[in-house]
């Protein structure tokens, strides 16, 4: 039942990344201008504002808004423009509805006390890197409006958990982490001139280094990140050989490692522990 209701608040917060991300791109979109259109940004208020189709603008009606069954029923098109929406919406609500549900299947703590707390904090997290996973993948940046704030709630968390169980060195071990990532992050940044990692993938391995929670962990989440990229990026480098130009947004990768990394990193270091050095 848990698992259920988990995948179900999944959903629903998928929904709202997707109009989170769209409004957000709008949003700047907006005031890149000398004069952005004050009336145009309240309604793209993701507080105050209508849903709407990204395509034709109209508001949606309750019933165009049930995560994931509304663009079945639909056919993947707008009830009132009639052109089609993307399947990065259903998409996006499937997978935090799996990452939802998974995540409390592979929990590696006990649900109860700074474990239980920490699983919250999770959750929230996988929502906002859900937005920046998408938003990456779009428009090939990690905005600050979403990074500076996690940035902030990393630190709160990792001080909250290590307050809960008494444990200063909890909150050292993150801090560490956070040391590792984003260290090596900015070394790279500014020997390429941010050819090769980007500011913001230098921003965000803050807040990765913080939930990673151990200078291991983080280093096991560098380790898989570069896996990643290199199982995708190795097929795309032959299509650029080709001629096309292809920029791969590495923030996915991380977020993806970062997954790995808090739901499995300490058993595959006890693994490794036990089985090769005895």
């Amino acid at each position: 039942m848990i698992i259920v209701i988990l995948a179900i608040f999944g959903l629903i917060l998928g929904s709202f990344v997707n109009a989170f991300v769209w409004r957000l791109h709008e949003q700047e979109t907006l005031l890149a201008k000398k004069h952005p259109d004050k009336k145009q940004l309240n309604k793209l208020s993701i507080m105050h504002g209508r849903s709407m189709c990204p395509n034709c603008h109209h508001e949606l009606a309750a019933k165009d808004l049930v995560p994931l069954l509304s663009w079945i029923g639909l056919g993947g098109k707008c009830r009132y423009c009639k052109k089609l929406i993307s399947w990065q919406y259903p998409l996006v609500e499937l997978v935090t509805a799996l990452v939802f549900a998974g995540s409390y299947l592979y929990w590696p703590l006990a649900l109860h006390g700074a474990g239980l707390v920490q699983f919250g904090f999770w959750l929230f997290f996988v929502v906002a890197f859900m937005a920046l996973a998408v938003y990456d993948l779009r428009w090939l940046l990690l905005p600050n409006r979403i990074v500076y704030p996690l940035i902030v709630i990393a630190f709160i968390e990792a001080g909250v958990v290590a307050d809960m169980g008494h444990s200063p060195m909890v909150f050292v071990n993150s801090v560490l982490g956070a040391f590792v990532i984003s260290g090596l992050f900015y070394l790279l940044f500014q020997v390429s001139g941010g050819s090769w990692i980007g500011g913001g993938d230098v921003k965000l391995a803050v807040v990765l280094g913080l939930l990673a929670g151990t200078p291991l962990k983080a280093l096991l989440l560098l380790f898989f990140a570069s896996l990643v990229g290199t199982i995708v990026g190795v097929p795309l480098s032959f299509k650029a050989r080709k001629g096309l130009k292809l920029r791969v947004p590495f923030g996915p990768f991380l977020l993806i490692a970062t997954l790995i990394a808090v739901l499995f990193g300490s058993s595959m270091i006890d693994w490794y522990t036990r089985t090769l050095l005895g």
